[in-house]
């Protein structure tokens, strides 16, 4: 078995090495017929029909080059590369000499003139002597007999160490044209000047890395698109930075395409494993990548209009919900949002707090809409906060007078003294209103204790709301009450009694429930 595992490594290394000859020497060449077509597009647009043969010339000869060098290096299936030296040495210097030859000459007649078009040409003749030093390097390596290549030429351990380093990972869909933000990270300055001008020409927004570390740095800083990733590099594999932004949750929707030569299945596998979208082997069809990129595109751009659909969903419902639980009580809204449809309980025990603004009336017929209101609101504003921090449930206000309820829907074991220590909080609160210049204006409170039903009126508009004998009572007690004092029945006062001082008021009449002893609150007694 370990000799099984060793001869199938020794074949992934091979294949790995035959990929980087073949990526070495197709880069110039694809190179060559890129920048080609980019000059007939110039031209074309310009109307510089004398240059039009001779570029038809050199795309001929690019494409016979292109064609040779694959026919040369298509020995997929081999344990060993194997190179004919007839044509590397004579099959190929002949469409690369069109190439030059037909290239100079044309570089001579554009200086004279046409200065667009000399940056391309130069970069043209650039990929054409490279082919001839990829060549004549790797003669000069092989010797004079033919023989199979038994150690990478210079520069290639990297390849072996790239093959090596790739491992399982457990990772986490042609188009329409559409425009992105595309990171394209190659080490070979070539491919990336080619491809970047060929993306920017199609719309896109190139941003261009020549290594792992500074794609990594700038996929963290940008936001993008889609990254085309190169899979062998100096610094860090392909397949590492694919690991390390999928890793990062800045990154990891990011779609991420594998551009290489290496076409090692098992890589292939692995890396789609790691997150990659695709892997595109080099030379890749110009036709098939644009469908990839479009598609990989527009699946980021609707998965983020999703995430912002999704986003302003959950801002939505959240400002439902503030706007429920500032009418309804916090479980309400919880069994509400359960699908309850009647809201209906007994509460056994529960104290009401009625409060009334004494004078108020009087005060009103000589201040503006815009002052009343705000007066209004500052004062009912102070008592909300009054009703949170005493753990209060705000029943509703009818004109100047507020209404408070405890142990409703909440849990409030002594809600007797939580009534009693709120009313005594308004009445210091109320004292820092003044209506008018030297005016004060005066609270007037009632409290009461006992069972009461609660529930949920309403379908369009909501109202939270508390009935029986217990409220009845708790808005006697403040209607019978006197100005700044807190009027409380005898069942308030047997529940505080020892806790707070009490001033019994003696027995009065009641509308409604005949007589009643009752008795005004004070302050709490010390313990």
């Amino acid at each position: 078995m370990a000799e099984d595992g060793s001869a199938e490594d020794a074949r992934r290394v091979q294949r790995a090495l035959l990929a980087h000859l073949r990526q070495e020497f197709l880069a110039p060449a694809v190179a060559i017929v890129g920048y080609t077509d980019i000059l007939l597009e110039d031209v074309q647009r310009l109307k510089l029909d004398a240059y039009l043969p001779d570029l038809e010339r050199i795309r001929t000869a690019g494409q016979s080059l292109h064609d040779l060098l694959q026919s040369v290096l298509a020995h997929e299936n081999s344990d060993t590369v194997i190179f004919d030296r007839a044509k590397l040495r004579h099959d190929m210097r002949t469409p690369i000499n069109a190439i030059k030859g037909y290239g100079e000459m044309l570089a001579e007649d554009a200086a004279g003139g046409d200065d667009v078009l000399l940056a391309d040409l130069d970069k043209l003749l650039k990929a054409a002597s490279g082919v001839l030093r990829q060549i004549d390097a790797l003669v000069e390596f092989r010797g004079e007999e033919p023989q199979a290549v038994t150690k990478p030429p210079t520069g290639m351990g990297g390849i072996v160490e790239a093959v090596k380093a790739i491992r399982a990972v457990v990772s986490a869909p042609a188009s329409r044209h559409i425009q992105g933000r595309i990171l394209l990270v190659d080490d070979n300055a070539s491919n990336r000047d080619l491809l970047g001008r060929q993306l920017a020409r199609a719309g896109h927004a190139v941003t261009e890395a020549e290594g792992g570390i500074a794609a990594l740095s700038k996929a963290a800083n940008t936001g993008f698109d889609l990254i085309l990733l190169d899979m062998m590099m100096p610094d860090l594999s392909g397949y590492e930075v694919l690991t390390r932004l999928k890793a990062d949750p800045a990154t990891v929707e990011v779609p991420v395409i594998m551009i290489s030569a290496l076409d090692d299945l098992e890589s292939v596998n692995r890396c789609i494993e790691a997150g990659a979208v695709d892997y595109l082997l080099k030379p890749f069809d110009p036709t098939l990548l644009r469908a990839r990129i479009g598609s990989s595109i527009e699946n980021k751009i609707l998965r983020d209009r999703e995430k912002v659909m999704v986003e302003e969903l959950r801002r939505e419902k959240a400002r439902s919900e503030s706007l429920l639980l500032s009418i309804l009580p916090r479980s309400v809204v919880d069994r509400i949002n359960a699908g309850e449809t009647m809201i209906a309980d007994n509460v056994s025990e529960t104290s009401v707090l009625f409060a009334d603004l004494v004078g108020f009336t009087q005060m009103a017929g000589r201040q503006s809409p815009e002052e009343l209101v705000r007066f209004l609101n500052g004062i009912f504003t102070a008592f909300d906060g009054l009703s949170v921090r005493f753990g209060g449930e705000k029943i509703k206000t009818i004109g100047d007078a507020y209404m408070v309820a405890f142990g409703l829907s909440e849990p409030c074991p002594d809600h007797v003294a939580a009534a009693a220590q709120q009313a005594l909080a308004m009445l210091e609160e109320i004292a820092q209103f003044r209506p008018e210049e030297g005016a004060r204006i005066a609270l007037r409170v009632g409290i009461h204790t006992g069972p009461a039903v609660a529930g949920v009126i309403g379908q369009t508009k909501f109202s939270f709301d508390v009935w029986g004998n217990t409220v009845n009572l708790a808005s006697r007690m403040e209607s019978h009450g006197e100005p700044g004092r807190i009027h409380v029945s005898e069942a308030v006062a047997r529940a505080l009694e020892g806790r707070f001082a009490l001033t019994e008021r003696g027995v009065i009449d009641v509308k409604g429930a005949g007589t009643m002893r009752t008795y005004f609150l004070g302050a709490p007694l010390a313990p």
